[in-house]
């Protein structure tokens, strides 16, 4: 890096002490290394001319500004459902420092709508926010449109209850079925028999990915969270449960006009009217959710004996520690099912009067 500039990627990097101050620009992407170092010795004359716009004389780069830059990155590097939850963040976030420059944003102001958020009754979702917001600030310094400290960082995330690892028993499940539509219905029975990420995997399914010969459904690496194509054998519930569904269009879960749906229809008004209507301690949120279909899937797995090797493979987990959780779980079920065997109203052991030798 003798004359400052450095790739990642396919982005050419510039980075130089001038007077004392530290430079970093991204200066171009998909260029030739000589094309990036006339660029690097261009800017770094610029600065030393002082025409280059840095210092007090030049506004920073508005909020609006800086998230237009990191949706526009967002969209080219990351997935379709990232890039919705960055949206929303930023949809939240924007209630707040829209109109503001980077500058201003300090970590008081931040405080200030953690504490409004939590008001709001989304103390884990905040967190979610926050991290969005966090790694904003740090884009903006790597392509140099901010130089100062990071906000965020001050700012502690709020503490996130423990949460009891709900999936359902058998009984629940035929009640869950029994108040969805067809359609509904197989997502359901594909979240709990395959085990996908129902929102970011299952309503992103092509036909394509569905194989009735060999009894297989496909998750592609474009949408899968590990980047990873897997490969799940479908059970016969879910072969005659995805047969059923008329073709529309290539995506397997549409809508009437053949769109893909982009979220779980239905699956709310579904929940409650299957009496799963149990609520998260010391939250305002549901503890039925879509993702309790995959906790499902594992833990039913595990209860009958599958190695967590295999459930990390057909689940898509990127290392078995995530899997922990499940096997204490089924160790705690294993439990509660060995106490099941003491008759009601079993009288108490007294003073044994065994002679013993």
């Amino acid at each position: 890096m003798a004359d400052g500039i450095y790739q990642r990627n396919n982005s050419w990097y510039w980075e130089s002490w001038i007077d004392g101050q530290r430079f970093r620009r991204l200066i171009g992407r998909n260029i030739p290394r000589k094309v990036a170092r006339e660029i690097a010795v261009k800017l770094r004359s610029e600065i030393v001319a002082g025409n280059y716009g840095f210092g007090k004389k030049v506004k920073s780069i508005t909020f609006d500004e800086a998230v237009e830059q990191f949706l526009a990155w967002a969209i080219a590097n990351k997935k379709p459902q990232t890039v919705r939850s960055y949206k929303e963040a930023f949809r939240q976030l924007a209630l707040s420092f829209s109109g503001k420059t980077l500058n201003e944003i300090t970590s008081f102001a931040i405080e200030v709508y953690r504490q409004r958020r939590i008001k709001a009754g989304v103390r884990v979702r905040v967190n979610r926010e926050l991290a969005v917001f966090k790694n904003l600030f740090n884009r903006c310094r790597e392509w140099g449109l901010f130089s100062g400290e990071n906000p965020v960082i001050a700012v502690k995330l709020t503490k996130e209850p423990k949460q009891r690892l709900r999936f359902l028993e058998p009984e629940e499940e035929a009640r869950l079925l029994s108040k969805c539509d067809e359609t509904l219905r197989t997502m359901v029975l594909v979240g709990i028999y395959c085990g996908v990420r129902l929102k970011s995997e299952g309503l992103t399914l092509r036909w394509q990915d569905i194989d009735f010969m060999r009894g297989t459904l496909t998750v592609q690496a474009a949408w899968a969270k590990t980047g990873k194509t897997r490969t799940i054998p479908m059970n016969s519930l879910v072969r005659e449960a995805l047969g059923r569904l008329p073709k529309k269009s290539e995506w397997v879960f549409t809508k009437p006009n053949g769109k893909p749906y982009t979220a779980v229809r239905g699956f709310d008004k579904a929940r409650k009217a299957a009496g799963l209507i149990d609520m998260v301690p010391n939250t305002e949120k549901f503890a039925v959710t879509v993702h309790t279909l995959r906790h499902t899937f594992a833990t039913r797995l595990i209860e009958n004996g599958v190695d967590l090797r295999t459930v990390q493979e057909l689940g898509g987990w990127s290392n078995l520690k995530m899997l922990e959780r499940y096997g204490h779980v089924s160790d705690e079920r294993k439990k509660a099912a060995v106490e099941r065997l003491v008759p009601p109203n079993f009288p108490p052991l007294g003073r044994s009067n065994l002679v013993t030798a």
